[in-house]
């Protein structure tokens, strides 16, 4: 029987940020709260978080949350998260056994190395539809265990826990009592086989990962335990969905079939288009599980861009800004164009489509005449060419063109940046008015498992809301500039 009242607690944590929202059964957000996470970067391409830090945050977020609201009405918990960061924890004890390897981290480049060098490529793509790269977690457990004495044996002994950020908060808000993931997470570890959807026994042999120490794998909707009392928090609410961020943004826009297209601008961003199988990419994209209710599994294609929004953010630091975005946006709207100024954010190479981890960053273009304010028109400026090349590469593996790209994300909100991505690929851009696409995309996944929406149809006919930007530019304007944008990361490719 559907249920007319009670909310569900959106967990959102991503990178840089944990967010967490009250929804009720409209679909509306009545209560929202937030806070900032510190992350560090001890050595060149090394990039971590404390994952106590990490949980102290959505406690934190929990109880702001909770404090204008009645913890009582709350009928299901929900968690969407950032991906492919891995922590490691001691079963016993739960204390975290290193950091948090964050997905953006390059620490296990020569690791990666070695597995193309064994020509190992081809299976891993076939199996789990990745290419071989840093991003994925798989290195990253890999790196983790062998910072421990006696780390795999640890591991098979079931002595420690492995898993991505949404398992580390399963089990903290468990009070310790189940260790499993999702489907959606799961599958950007490069151990979870597309086909059976279930751990690989040769790939975790491949990256030396126990399997007792992994999560049990689950459906994105489904019943993954209860929550323990915690501050505001009661005990016994049910977590009834987990699903990676990028994956909850795209059913928070409720793109269920086969024909959509999102990009979610966050501190990188991503780019995800349901398919109706497996379908294993040539044109540099990844194939993942979108999301999985019961027996069924969704996939999606999709393109991972890792620096677009740290851009901004370096940029604003590098120029001394106080508050570096804002000051970043503020400069760019002074000038009405880059005057022939590219940026390339390659600060960890360059994800998809090109996939080349040794590629730096790169700026070219500059004049006597050049300015901070052209830069910052710049760095807004690659966020847009990066979504298109990863656009143009869907519509490639696609085969047809593509009517208009859905847009979400906190970058999404710069007008001037949504105005150019439409100019850049010639298409209009429907930017989600709701700053809260991954988090109302989990609680409709919890939702649906407690039954407060019947089925995805219910979901779509919530209200929503969408600003559209019509390209404007010309045709010919907009290929000079991108063959710019192209001749610019040819050189962070090529150049010794």
């Amino acid at each position: 029987m559907k249920q007319t009242n009670g909310e569900i607690l959106a967990i959102d944590q991503g990178t840089t940020n944990t967010k967490v929202l009250r929804v009720n059964p409209q679909g509306e957000i009545v209560g929202r709260a937030s806070c900032p996470l510190e992350v560090t970067y001890p050595r060149p391409g090394w990039v971590e978080q404390d994952p106590q830090a990490l949980w102290q945050s959505v406690c934190d977020a929990m109880e702001r949350c909770l404090a204008d609201g009645d913890p009582s009405r709350l009928t299901a918990i929900a968690i969407t998260n950032q991906r492919e960061s891995v922590v490691l924890w001691e079963r016993a004890s739960g204390k975290a056994l290193g950091p948090c390897v964050v997905w953006q981290c390059r620490r296990t480049a020569p690791f990666c190395q070695t597995l193309r060098e064994r020509g190992l490529e081809p299976l891993l793509h076939e199996k789990t539809g990745l290419t071989i790269d840093p991003l994925f977690s798989a290195s990253k457990m890999h790196w983790l265990l062998d910072q421990i004495p006696n780390g795999y044996q640890r591991g098979a002994a079931g002595e420690l826990c492995l898993g991505t950020v949404d398992s580390w908060l399963l089990w903290n808000l468990t009070g310790g009592k189940v260790h499993a993931c999702d489907m959606s997470n799961a599958s950007r570890t490069q151990l979870l086989n597309l086909h059976t959807r279930r751990w690989d026994e040769e790939l975790l042999e491949l990256f030396e990962i126990p399997a007792a120490a992994l999560p049990q794998v689950l459906p994105s909707s489904a019943i993954y335990g209860e929550s323990a009392p915690a501050g505001p928090l009661p005990g016994g609410i049910p977590i009834a969905a987990m699903i990676g961020d990028s994956h909850a943004a795209l059913f928070g826009h409720t793109c269920f079939r086969p024909g959509a297209i999102k990009a979610t601008y966050g501190t990188g961003s991503s780019l995800m288009m349901p398919v109706d199988r497996p379908l294993l990419s040539a044109s540099g994209l990844s194939t993942t599980v979108a999301w999985a209710m019961a027996d069924q599994a969704t996939y999606a294609l999709e393109g991972n861009i890792p620096v677009t929004g740290a851009a901004v953010q370096w940029l604003g630091q590098f120029l001394g800004l106080d508050d570096p975005a804002a000051g970043v946006a503020r400069l760019a709207s002074q000038v009405d164009g880059s005057d022939g100024v590219y940026f390339v954010p390659a600060f960890v190479g360059l994800g998809a489509p090109h996939w080349h981890e040794e590629a730096r960053g790169l700026i070219t273009g500059l004049t006597r005449g050049s300015s901070a304010a052209q830069l910052a028109r710049a760095t807004l400026e690659s966020i847009a060419y990066q979504i298109r090349d990863v656009f143009d590469a869907m519509e490639r593996e696609v085969g047809r063109e593509l009517p208009c790209l859905l847009a979400d994300g906190g970058a999404s909100q710069n007008q001037l940046l949504m105005q150019f991505q439409a100019d850049i690929i010639g298409r209009p851009v429907l930017r989600s008015t709701s700053p809260d696409l991954s988090a109302l995309g989990t609680a409709y996944l919890a939702g649906l498992t407690t039954g407060i929406w019947r089925s995805p149809r219910e979901i779509g006919e919530l209200p929503r809301h969408y600003d559209v930007f019509a390209p404007q530019m010309t045709a010919e304007r907009r290929e000079e500039l991108y063959a710019g944008w192209r001749r610019a990361v040819a050189r962070t490719i090529y150049t010794p």
